[in-house]
C-alpha cells in the first residue's frame, strides 16, 4: 500500500486528536519543567504560577557546583564522540561491503551496548573495569559512554557508504592513489555530513546519560548525576529546573542540527543505486 500525504490529510479527525493528545502527553512535563524555571515561588511546583522572574538562572549559573558538573558532562561528551567517531567509522569501513565469517555476530555486538538496558550494561561496564584493575573516574565514564555511542555514529555512515559508488575508489586507486589518500580525497568528503550527524548524536546522548554514569562515575559528578542529587533538596527545585532546560537544551539542539545535516543529503554525486 502506497503512503503519501494525501493518504496522511484523509485520516480520520478522531485519529489526528489522539496522535496530538499523545504528543501533548509526552511534551507536558517538559513544557512544565521550562514554567517552572521562571516561576517566581520558592517552594515545590504550585499552581498557578506566582510571577516571572530570571533569578534563578543568575544563582544557578553563579552555582560552582553546577558549572564543573557542565564541564564535565561536556569534557566527557567530547571524548566519547571522537572515540566513537572514530570506532563507528572503522567499523562501518570494514562492514559495510565485505562479506565474512562473523559479520553478523560482530554487528550484534555493536549494537548490543544501546539495545540492552543501561543497568545491564553499566554493570558489566563496571564489572570489567574492576577486573581490569582500573579504578572509575573520568576516562571510565568516556570509555563506557563510547560503547553505546559508537553505534549512533556506525549507522549513519553504515547508510551513506552503501548508497556511495565503489567505482569512484576503483577509480582512484587505479589513478595511483593509496588507500589513506582515496579516504581523505573520496570517502571523507562523501560520509562528511552523516560522520557529523552521528557525531553529534553521540554528543547529545552522552551529555545527558545517568545510569551507566552511575556504574562508571567513581567521585565524579556530571550534570545528570547532580540533577539526581537534587532530587532530595525541594527548597532547589527553582535552580534544578533551570539545570534541567538547560540540559534538555543542550541535548535538543544537537539533535536538530544532525537532522537538518542528514535531511536531503539521500542523493550524492556519485551514488550507487
Amino acid at each position: 500500500m502506497r503512503f503519501d500525504r494525501s493518504t496522511a490529510d484523509r485520516a480520520p479527525w478522531w485519529l489526528k486528536s489522539l496522535a496530538w493528545a499523545g504528543l501533548g502527553f509526552l511534551h507536558l512535563p517538559i513544557v512544565m519543567i521550562v514554567l517552572y524555571a521562571f516561576n517566581t515561588e520558592t517552594s515545590a511546583y504550585s499552581f498557578p504560577l506566582k510571577g516571572f522572574t530570571l533569578h534563578w538562572f543568575s544563582i544557578a549559573f553563579a552555582n560552582p557546583d553546577v558549572l564543573a558538573a557542565i564541564g564535565l558532562s561536556i569534557k566527557i561528551a567530547l571524548v566519547a564522540t571522537l572515540l566513537a567517531m572514530v570506532l563507528g567509522t572503522m567499523a562501518a569501513g570494514a562492514l559495510y561491503r565485505g562479506s565474512f565469517f562473523g559479520k553478523e555476530a560482530v554487528t550484534l555486538m555493536l549494537i548490543l551496548p544501546i539495545a540492552l538496558p543501561g543497568i545491564i550494561t553499566g554493570l558489566s561496564l563496571l564489572a570489567a573495569f574492576r577486573l581490569a584493575g582500573v579504578a572509575p573516574g573520568f576516562w571510565t565514564i568516556a570509555v563506557g559512554h563510547a560503547t553505546f555511542c559508537v553505534v549512533v555514529v556506525y549507522n549513519n555512515v553504515v547508510a551513506r557508504l552503501r548508497r556511495n559508488s565503489m567505482s569512484l575508489i576503483e577509480a582512484s586507486m587505479d589513478l595511483g592513489a593509496d588507500p589513506w589518500q582515496t579516504f581523505r580525497h573520496i570517502v571523507l568528503p562523501q560520509i562528511a555530513t552523516a560522520l557529523l550527524a552521528g557525531g553529534i548524536l553521540a554528543f547529545a546522548l552522552s551529555f545527558d546519560e545517568i545510569i551507566v554514569t552511575t556504574f562508571t562515575a567513581g567521585n565524579e559528578v556530571t550534570l545528570p548525576i547532580w540533577l539526581l542529587n537534587q532530587l532530595t533538596r525541594p527548597r532547589d527545585v527553582p535552580v534544578t529546573n533551570v539545570v534541567a532546560m538547560t540540559v534538555m537544551l543542550l541535548t535538543t539542539l544537537p539533535i536538530i542540527a544532525a537532522w537538518r545535516l542528514t535531511s536531503g543529503t539521500e542523493d550524492i554525486a556519485g551514488s550507487g543505486k
